[in-house]
């Protein structure tokens, strides 16, 4: 069943509501390990993961379920995001330009098909729904709100969205995040019509909610000479203006439930390849990391805060920049032979993407970046995989190893230290 975006009265009106107060910023930082393993309500059987040598055996550890009203089988999840988190969502909009829904998209995905995400295969967050026995959740346009669908995780992202909602206009269509939260909104009161108030309320507030937006915020907004942003702010208001947005917006998603949150943070947005073609070497932009090293902080800060003041949250920040930059660095430790450039398409004068008459590289295995933006298939398992990893090993449980860096926020006496303010482009 195809659902159509909130009204522009409802978009006019988010947008008016950035204005609200900042959060207060004080409290001692949760490891990303604790928003999706503490507090929950069941813990995982010996069938409720599939099993992989490669990650640690989590049977002992409790995980973000439903309720057996719910009817889910293995951990609720709510995935909100851009592009990086979109599985089909934008293929509903027939006016998107931010779509992936064709060939050389999903030749690595299981039965070759372009599902809509925007890699060759599965995402990060595939994966990590891999990792805790659970199904990919499904996009939300794809789901018929009168059925059973709504009751085991719904997927929101929506390539081309950011942060603000006037992030990724000359997209046309795609759901930003203030409309993702509505049509959660929505999900929400039909599973109240379906198992009850109560219940619905007990799924959510055990559910894991994974957040992924920020980099439409950089690339497609304020790095953009043609957006007023860009121009307007500097870069410390621009900061201010991110923050102040996403306080609003996890009020919100705590005020509709959510307790488990996991923010991703931004990945070292001058590395990507549609980056470096700009710079004069091809390496990275060392001014665009700062800028997501600055966010990253940032984020990180109001999260803390929103531990301290609202009873029961737990909201983490995902370490994504320290995990990418080690692929970028060092690709030959991971199996990567180049990192500099993309599998396919790396021309952002014609979008960056993997169009149909463009060409993918033979070896797609060894390319960090599939197209000018996104990850492979073979880097998001990368990334994966050591998110979880960091995630045991945050919480004592080991499986990190002693060169895997910590998320933010991790506790950790053996943490490593934080990247430098402003990385350098030598490499």
């Amino acid at each position: 069943m195809q659902h159509s975006k909130p009204t522009a009265e409802q978009h006019n009106r988010t947008r008016a509501e950035s204005s609200e107060t900042k959060a207060t910023m004080a409290a001692p930082a949760l490891a990303f390990a604790i928003a999706i393993l503490a507090h929950s309500s069941v813990v995982m059987g010996a069938a409720g993961a599939a099993a992989d040598p490669a990650t640690p055996d989590t049977r002992n550890f409790t995980v973000p379920s439903a309720p057996s009203t719910a009817k889910a089988k293995g951990p609720v999840t709510y995935v909100f995001g851009d592009s990086m988190s979109d599985v089909g969502n934008n293929n509903y909009f027939p006016m998107s330009l931010a779509k992936s829904n064709y060939p050389w998209y999903g030749i690595d995905y299981p039965g070759r098909e372009s599902t809509g995400r925007f890699t060759n295969g599965k995402t990060i967050g595939d994966y990590m729904a891999d990792k805790l026995g659970a199904p990919s959740p499904p996009p939300f346009l794809s789901l018929s709100l009168a059925g059973k669908d709504v009751l085991g995780g719904v997927n929101f992202a929506s390539g081309g969205a950011g942060i603000l909602n006037e992030t990724g206009v000359y997209f046309v269509q795609y759901l930003s995040f203030d409309e993702q939260i509505t049509c959660f909104e929505t999900v929400k009161r039909a599973m109240i019509a379906k198992i009850g108030k109560e219940a619905a309320e007990a799924a959510v507030n055990a559910a894991l909610f994974q957040i992924g937006l920020g980099s439409n915020d950089y690339i497609n907004n304020f790095l953009q000479p043609f957006m007023a942003d860009g121009t307007t702010y500097t870069h410390d208001q621009f900061i201010r203006l991110l923050i102040t947005t996403l306080d609003r917006q996890f009020k919100r998603l705590y005020g509709l439930g959510a307790r488990k949150v996991v923010f991703n943070g931004l990945a070292p947005l001058g590395c990507i390849p549609s980056q470096r073609v700009r710079s004069t070497d091809g390496k990275c932009l060392g001014n665009v990391n700062a800028y997501a090293l600055q966010f990253n902080a940032a984020a990180k800060k109001l999260l803390d805060g929103m531990n301290a003041k609202l009873p029961g949250a737990q909201m983490a920040l995902a370490d994504c920049y320290s995990v990418v930059m080690e692929l970028v660095q060092h690709p030959e430790k991971h199996g990567f032979t180049t990192a500099h450039t993309s599998c396919c398409n790396v021309d952002t004068e014609v979008g960056g993407l993997c169009l149909p008459n463009t060409r993918p590289c033979r070896d797609r295995g060894a390319f960090v970046f599939w197209d000018a933006y996104h990850t492979s298939d073979a880097a998001n398992k990368v990334i994966a995989d050591r998110l979880w990893a960091d995630m045991m090993a945050s919480a004592g449980h080991g499986g990190g190893g002693a060169s895997a860096p910590p998320l933010a926020g991790a506790s950790s006496p053996a943490a490593a230290p934080a990247p430098a303010p402003f990385p350098s482009e030598d490499y």
